[in-house]
């Protein structure tokens, strides 16, 4: 394992094309959780040029209209360019309504230990959770900084800041590591998409200016390692004055794991995470896997760790389950793993029961996962999400 090397993380902004099919397919399965949490919900979107494609499958008497929550959400996110306008874009759906699965019509608060543990998984599915000591939420530097980027990215538009921009952008940042700690910025790349209303003396030095005033330096600016004369700083280094958005480039639901999850530091299942109910173990599974390494990490039994979870359809838990903390635990991995299993519960109904899945969009005014979609499902300083508290440090630490 190499103990000095480069690692780049990447993040986008939530007008991206594929982050907007994120959060559309979130606000489906909010409308339909925050009236009936017990809402069967699959929600996958594709969006080019002018058109936004949805197949939904869901099992509710809860009525939506689905393409007006859509509006909703690109209105929100600020597109309203004649290639792409939240009013006027066409939106294709294809919809299928199930009957309802009285099987899962269970309140997971109500279910004793026993039949907690008749409640079978549906999906097979291997989710990874990871926590480390880079920053202050136990997430790596690469994507906690690349996040910030994005959001400050947003909060310059808005603020009018930087007026010209649209809701588009990515970013990346290059952590140098020592030792396998952070040790220096590498490098830092932002895309910023200018809006086809800009300004035509908008040259590419005003660009390179705004952003280096407006989101770059206060991004750093509460950081411990910030960039230094050697570091790397790209701005637009190809596409100069680029016009971003669906209009440019397609996007589709669940697409950026990477940028949901560790950007790439650690493992993630590949699965899409939005657009899917609570009782989806791929998408709940990794909630609980990022909860109990973070909790492993917090109570300081290991520098970094990494949480793998396995599960197998008509099982009620995981058939596997593994801890690696790439040699910095203080008890072997053996033991940290059953550590895990004892104090953990994995099981899909536990899982539920633990952080209420079913019961937040509607405990958060009919808006949770819709948030969740863009900048981060783990990790989040901005959000009290259920699987980021660090609740279990007294049991682990007294074992």
């Amino acid at each position: 394992m190499r103990k000095d090397f480069v690692f780049n993380s990447e993040s986008v902004t939530e007008g991206h094309p594929d982050k907007l099919c994120d959060q559309i397919s979130d606000a489906i399965l909010d409308h339909f959780l925050s009236q009936d949490p017990y809402a069967r919900v699959r929600a996958e979107c594709a969006i080019s040029t002018s058109i936004l494609f949805i197949a939904a499958r869901f099992a509710s008497e809860i009525k939506a209209d689905i393409p007006n929550l859509a509006r909703k959400v690109i209105g929100q996110v600020g597109y309203s360019q004649p290639d792409f306008d939240a009013r006027t874009c066409s939106i294709l759906t294809s919809l299928q309504e199930y009957p309802p699965d009285l099987d899962l019509y269970f309140n997971e608060n109500r279910l004793s230990e026993a039949e907690i543990d008749r409640i079978q998984v549906r999906q097979q599915a291997t989710v990874f959770g990871y926590a480390c000591r880079q920053t202050e939420v136990l997430m790596p530097l690469p994507i906690w900084l690349a996040q910030k980027l994005a959001r400050q990215l947003i909060a310059a538009r808005l603020q009018r800041l930087i007026p010209y921009l649209s809701p588009d952008g990515k970013t990346q940042v290059g952590v140098e590591y020592r030792d396998r700690k952070p040790h220096r910025i590498h490098s830092i790349s932002i895309i910023a998409s200018r809006s086809k209303s800009a300004p035509e003396n908008i040259n590419t030095q005003r660009l390179h200016d705004d952003v280096l005033e407006a989101v770059l330096r206060p991004s750093f600016a509460g950081e411990a390692i910030r960039p230094d004369d050697k570091t790397m700083i790209f701005i637009n280094p190809v596409e100069n004055l680029m016009v971003g958005g669906p209009g440019v480039h397609s996007g589709l639901t669940g697409r950026k794991t990477d940028v949901d999850t560790y950007g790439d530091y650690a493992r993630h299942g590949g699965n899409a995470l939005s657009g899917k109910d609570p009782m989806r173990v791929d998408r709940i599974g990794a909630y609980a896997a990022r909860h109990a390494a973070k909790n492993l990490v917090a109570a300081g039994l290991a520098e970094e760790c990494e949480v793998q979870l396995s599960y197998c359809i008509g099982l009620p838990r995981p058939v596997s389950i593994n801890v690696e903390t790439f040699g910095t635990g203080k008890l072997p991995d053996d033991d940290l793993a059953n550590l895990v299993e004892q104090h953990f519960d994995f099981r899909l109904a536990g899982i539920l029961k633990r952080f209420q899945l079913r019961h937040l969009p509607s405990l958060h005014k009919g808006k949770f996962y819709q948030r969740l979609a863009a900048y981060g499902q783990v990790g989040r300083a901005d959000l009290e999400l259920p699987w980021e508290a660090t609740d279990k440090i007294d049991l682990l630490q007294n074992k």
